[in-house]
C-alpha cells in the first residue's frame, strides 16, 4: 500500500486553486458580466443590475457581479472598438452598435435578431424640459428657434440623444412644410420634397446656432440645464425629463411635450465575441432577456422608459402622455443612411455648423 503525504503548503494551495476556480469555499460560483451603456441610463441599470443578480441567484445559485460604465452613446460604442471589453451594450441608437460590428467584427450583422422588438426592450422620446413657469412660452420646435430663447442639446457626432433631438427637428420641419409626411413617399412630388429638406436644414441650424453648449452626453447636456442654470430649454429624452420633474421631485422644472416627436429606440445587444471568449454567453442573454420580463418591464417603467410591454405601458399610460411619433426608417431611411449624410465627416450636421 502507497501513503501519499502532502505538505501544508500543498494542501493549501490545492485548496486556493480549488477556491478560485470554482468558488468551492461556499459551494458556488462566481461570474462578471459588463454593461457599456449610454448617459441616461444609469439610474435604470443601477435599480435593474441588483434586480437580476437576485433572480440570477434564485433560478441557478451562482452569484454574479455586474459592471456598468455610461457615456455619450458614440463615445461608448468607440472604446467597444478600440478594446474595452463589454459582455452586452445597451445603447442609445441602432447605429452605434451596427458601428462595433462595422469596425470590430464583435457581433454579427444580424444581431436586432437576437431579441424581441428588434432588440429594443424600451423606447423613449424627445420632449422639452424648461424652467416653472415657462417665461419664454416655449410651446413647440418653432419656439427653438427664437432669437431670444438659448437651448441646451448635446453634439450629435458624439451623443445618441442629440441625433434624436435633430432628427425630431428635422421631421417637424418637414411636415409644417410638406403638410403631411405621406408625401416623402410620393415619387411625382420631388421639387416640394426637395424645398421642404432645404427648409429642415436651415430650420435645424438655426435651433443648433441657439445652442449655449453641447457637451458630448446627454447627462452633460441634463447637467448643465439643472444644476448650473444654463439655458431657457434642454431638449431631453423623455425619460431623463421625467426623472428630473418626477423621480428627483423637482418643482423648479416642467416638461413641455412638442406636437411631434420621434420614436426613440435605444437597443441592446449580446457582444457574440466577447461572451464567447469570457465563457458568459449564458449569463449575458439571460441579463437581456429578462429586461422582456414583467418584472423587468415594471423597472423600466419606474424609470421613466416606455415599456415594450403593451399591457404595463396601458397601465402606466398617464405617465407617457399621447403625441405624435415619427420614425426613423419611414422618414429618414433607417440609422445608415441617415448617418452617412447627416453625421459623418463632412455631413450636414458639419455643413450646417459651418
Amino acid at each position: 500500500m502507497h501513503v501519499f503525504r502532502l505538505s501544508v503548503l500543498t494542501i493549501l494551495a490545492l485548496c486556493m486553486g480549488c477556491f478560485f476556480l470554482t468558488g468551492c469555499g461556499d459551494g458556488s460560483q462566481h461570474r462578471e458580466l459588463s454593461n457599456v451603456s449610454y448617459d441616461p441610463t444609469r439610474e435604470l441599470y443601477e435599480a435593474y443590475n441588483p434586480l437580476f443578480v437576485q433572480h440570477w441567484k434564485e433560478t441557478t445559485g451562482e452569484d454574479v457581479e455586474i459592471i456598468q460604465a455610461h457615456g455619450g452613446s458614440g463615445d461608448q460604442a468607440k472604446k467597444v472598438i478600440n478594446g474595452l471589453e463589454a459582455d452586452v451594450v445597451t445603447l442609445a441608437l441602432a447605429y452605434d452598435i451596427d458601428a462595433i460590428v462595422d469596425q470590430a467584427q464583435l457581433l454579427k450583422e444580424d444581431w436586432q435578431e437576437q431579441f424581441a422588438n428588434n432588440n429594443c426592450p424600451y423606447t423613449s422620446t424627445i420632449v422639452f424640459l424648461v424652467r416653472k413657469g415657462n417665461s419664454k412660452n416655449i410651446k413647440d420646435w418653432d419656439d427653438l428657434v427664437r432669437e431670444d430663447v438659448k437651448i441646451i442639446t448635446p453634439n450629435p457626432k458624439t451623443s445618441g440623444g442629440a441625433r434624436w433631438n435633430y432628427l425630431a427637428a428635422w421631421g417637424y420641419e418637414l411636415k409644417k412644410t410638406l403638410g403631411s409626411l405621406e408625401v416623402l413617399k410620393d415619387s411625382t412630388k420631388t421639387a416640394e420634397i426637395e424645398a421642404a429638406q432645404k427648409a429642415a436644414f436651415a430650420f435645424v441650424q438655426k435651433m443648433h446656432k441657439n445652442a449655449l453648449d453641447m457637451p458630448s452626453g446627454a447627462r452633460g447636456a441634463t447637467n448643465l440645464f439643472v444644476r448650473n442654470g444654463e439655458g431657457d430649454v434642454l431638449l431631453a429624452w423623455e425619460n431623463e425629463a421625467l426623472l428630473t420633474v418626477v423621480g428627483q421631485k423637482n418643482t423648479e422644472f416642467e416638461i413641455v411635450v412638442p406636437s411631434l416627436s420621434i420614436v426613440a429606440e435605444p437597443p441592446v445587444a449580446l457582444v457574440d465575441k466577447v461572451v464567447d471568449k469570457r465563457g458568459t454567453r449564458d449569463l449575458a442573454e439571460a441579463y437581456l432577456n429578462y429586461l422582456y420580463s414583467k418584472e423587468g418591464q415594471e423597472l423600466v417603467t419606474q424609470n421613466f422608459y416606455r415599456p415594450s410591454d403593451p399591457e404595463i405601458l396601458a397601465a402606466h399610460a398617464e405617465m407617457f402622455p399621447a403625441l405624435e411619433l415619427i420614425r426613423i426608417d419611414d422618414v429618414f431611411g433607417g440609422w445608415k443612411k441617415v448617418q452617412k449624410e447627416h453625421f459623418a465627416e463632412g455631413g450636414v450636421f458639419d455643413q450646417m455648423m459651418k
